[in-house]
């Protein structure tokens, strides 16, 4: 093994290991308006998982701590643009959160974040919820896909064996994809957990908060940063299409607004151009957890809020 290969081998383990340890997206258009009224002015509650926090984006805020939370995250860039007061904000989003944390409390490395439910209230008049990755398990599913594509480079590329999607085999068997039956089991808790939404805060207008475009639809450009075979890079593309599709139905059929924020961030993936890319590789070039947003990306996913709730940018 030559000293650049060793090198790149040591770099992609410690980026998995951080991606899975630290925050990941696994535990630990503009939408539509359902009610074509006026930009709602608060009381306003954020809830979501790590896209909506925005774990190592300067600064960290808010308790407990072991929720990663940004105080340069999408909801305060938002509360921020519609001038609301301090009390009338609440980001009460956490790394690592799912649907079944929006109604338990949930442990962290560093303190228990309650259940984000229980952040609403009568009084209540915007609410926005960003969740599912981590109840479908996407960064372990990210990890198994890297390791899966430094063995692919190690062993010709598919030369010897055709296939060009090691990863997508361990999920995909037949007819039965294990993803999407995750995918499926989140969309049923996220329309029960909406219906607990409308009867907390029965005046809110609540948005569900898609995700933006992590990986490119095909793999060619990939290589580099995340060692993923172009196959399983499009097949997690496609997951997480997949999966945005199933938030956006769900809310639509709870009478809730869903917001786009995979159609502005398309060709602004973690494989992109670091000048101008919303997520960040394994190895971050700024600041952000691996394979997650930066501050561009939590200030495009704010402007994709903005413009379903129809506020001014």
């Amino acid at each position: 093994m030559t000293n650049h290969l060793r090198t790149v081998l040591i770099g992609v383990f410690l980026a998995c290991a951080t991606l899975v340890a630290a925050v990941g997206i696994s535990r630990h258009t503009s939408g539509t308006d359902p009610a074509g009224v006026a930009t709602p002015r608060g009381p306003y509650v954020a809830l979501g998982d790590s896209y909506t926090a925005g774990p190592r984006i300067p600064d960290r805020t808010g308790s407990p701590a072991g929720c990663d939370r940004s105080d340069h995250d999408y909801p305060a860039l938002v509360a921020e643009r519609l001038g609301l007061r301090a009390a009338d904000f609440r980001d009460v989003s956490c790394s690592g959160a799912t649907v079944a944390d929006l109604t338990t409390p949930q442990s962290t490395d560093d303190g228990t974040n309650p259940a984000q439910l229980s952040a609403l209230s009568a009084g209540t008049r915007l609410v926005t919820l960003g969740i599912g990755g981590n109840d479908i398990g996407f960064a372990s599913l990210v990890t198994t896909c890297v390791k899966a594509g430094v063995f692919y480079d190690m062993t010709g590329r598919g030369k010897y064996t055709g296939d060009d999607a090691p990863c997508r085999g361990k999920y995909v068997s037949g007819d039965i994809d294990d993803v999407q039956r995750k995918i499926d089991t989140a969309g049923e808790r996220l329309s029960e957990a909406l219906a607990e939404v409308k009867r907390r805060a029965p005046k809110a207008r609540v948005y569900v908060v898609g995700y933006p475009a992590i990986l490119p639809a095909h793999g060619s450009g990939c290589a580099d940063d995340l060692t993923l075979a172009p196959g399983d890079t499009t097949y997690l593309h496609d997951k997480e299409q997949q999966l945005n599709t199933v938030l956006r139905q769900r809310a639509q059929d709870a009478g809730a607004g869903y917001v786009d924020t995979y159609k502005p961030s398309v060709g602004r993936d973690a494989c992109s151009d670091r000048d101008t890319r919303w997520i960040e590789p394994l190895l971050p070039s700024l600041p952000a957890a691996p394979m997650h947003p930066n501050e561009r990306g939590a200030r495009g996913m704010a402007d994709a809020v903005l413009r379903a709730v129809g506020a001014p940018r």
